[in-house]
């Protein structure tokens, strides 16, 4: 229902749903942790802003649609390496002998996955998860600069003059007689 929905906010809403489905298939597998993930990260950060993008940009669907036929060999030809891949994947599953019951990295069973996540990647993987950290907080300073740049007339916030001002620079105080109207001077 996400590619077929013809309205672009259908789509997004399906694809909230299977984020959900995919995040209740994770709880069915003992996966919370993973669970709690797909549904924090998708649903709650990259569905929501789709749904806004899709919202707040007035694009003209019919326009585009016009144009899909030049783009059908391309199409055909992604459509069939989709299904070449999905054969060798079947193929290569058939193939060998898949234990699902042995753990790959062994956790005792009374351990938690949440907590026995948190052990590995505070131990083993602890550089590795700093060093993503690290990345992501480059990142982020990065987009603060690039959009952070002098923009001709603009109001930009003095705060040591505003830090500067007393009671005197702040308010002048006039003497305005009775019933005389606003003087010219203060007009």
């Amino acid at each position: 229902m996400t590619i077929l929905s013809r309205n672009p906010v259908h789509s997004v809403l399906w694809l909230i749903l299977a984020f959900f489905n995919a995040a209740g298939l994770m709880v069915l597998a003992n996966a919370e942790f993973i669970a709690m993930l797909l549904v924090i990260v998708y649903v709650g950060a990259v569905a929501v802003l789709f749904l806004f993008v899709v919202m707040m940009l007035n694009i003209d669907f019919a326009e585009l649609r016009a144009g899909v036929m030049r783009y059908a060999a391309v199409g055909v030809a992604l459509a069939v390496a989709l299904v070449a891949e999905i054969l060798i994947a079947v193929g290569a599953y058939s193939a060998g002998a898949l234990q699902l019951g042995r753990r790959v990295a062994p956790v005792d069973a009374k351990v938690p996955n949440i907590e026995a996540i948190g052990q590995l990647l505070y131990s083993r993987y602890l550089f590795v998860f700093e060093g993503a950290g690290l990345v992501l907080l480059v990142a982020m300073i990065g987009a603060i600069v690039l959009t952070l740049r002098e923009r001709k007339g603009i109001k930009r916030q003095d705060v040591p003059t505003q830090n500067a001002r007393t009671k005197e620079t702040a308010m002048a105080v006039k003497q305005v007689p009775s019933r005389a109207g606003v003087p010219e001077e203060m007009a």
